[in-house]
């Protein structure tokens, strides 16, 4: 090979790698902005779709850290209702999940909305995977301490990160009823490798949400549902978390539900699934 071919082939292997090293620093510098998409907008409220609801303010985090969470009780008018306490996933706010609250909802449970600080009308600031946690326990202990709401009358439900969230929360909490998981994913890491496999995101990702890793700590029984055309977050990793996960366990594949439509496609196996897990462990 000629000295001019050696240069330039030295000259490719730098810029490649000058690339890619760039690569992994846009990366790891944007990976908040890439899992947590806040709108501080609501669009709608429960009332402008039938559902009588309060406004909340539910105290958060110490010192320079805290805030408050904007959240909704939605009450089911039923003495003596179980309570869901749904955790949205990463985008918008709660206003951007009344479809999935107006469900339980007419299914007759009370649903506690709450909202993370940095989405809609909560404290500011930047989310991240150790404050949702936090902002989940906060509710969490409204929930019970506050609102009253004997826990083994209380459901855990999450949808997508949310179900990443209510896992770790459920985890903490074997005293919970139970908890719900829609569209759930088993890593960030795994996430991102369906489109930076190129990238050693092992090493870059300080966002991790390991919920592959926790399920098998779970001391509560948990119901898994996910839609078998969910584009985003492909569906065996469903099958990878319930076959974790201890019992009692189910699994509730919606044959044609997307990531965030199951529960209308498939309504009828969808209601039938939760209202059942719900009736078998409410104490």
């Amino acid at each position: 090979m000629s000295v001019f071919l050696k240069r330039l082939a030295a000259l490719l292997a730098a810029a490649v790698a000058v690339s890619y090293m760039g690569a992994c620093g846009y990366m790891q510098t944007t990976q908040l902005e890439k899992v947590f998409e806040p709108s501080p907008a609501l669009q709608t409220t429960p009332e402008r779709m039938g559902m009588p609801f309060e406004e909340l303010r539910i105290p958060v985090g110490s010192g320079a850290e805290r805030g408050e969470l904007y959240a909704w009780w939605v009450p089911s008018g039923k003495a003596d209702a179980p309570t869901v306490m749904y955790l949205h996933g990463n985008f918008g706010n709660i206003g951007h999940n009344l479809d999935h609250t107006k469900r339980l909802h007419d299914m007759g449970y009370n649903v506690l909305l709450p909202d993370y600080r940095g989405y809609g009308k909560s404290s500011d600031g930047q989310p991240t995977e150790a404050r949702v946690y936090e902002d989940a326990e906060a509710a969490w202990q409204y929930l019970l301490k506050v609102r009253g709401v004997p826990p083994q009358r209380a459901f855990i439900y999450g949808h997508s990160l949310g179900g990443a969230i209510a896992i770790d929360l459920a985890v903490h909490h074997p005293e919970a009823a139970g908890l719900i998981t829609e569209g759930t994913f088993t890593s960030m890491q795994a996430m991102g490798e369906l489109k930076y496999d190129y990238l050693p995101l092992g090493l870059l990702l300080n966002q991790r949400f390991e919920s592959l890793q926790k399920v098998p700590k779970l001391k509560i029984p948990v119901l898994l549902i996910h839609g078998s055309w969910d584009e985003k977050v492909p569906v065996a990793m469903a099958k990878q978390l319930y076959d974790a996960a201890p019992q009692p366990k189910q699994l509730l594949l919606i044959e044609g539900g997307e990531h965030s439509n199951s529960g209308t496609i498939g309504w009828v196996e969808y209601r039938d699934a939760v209202s059942a897990f719900i009736r078998q462990y409410t104490h």
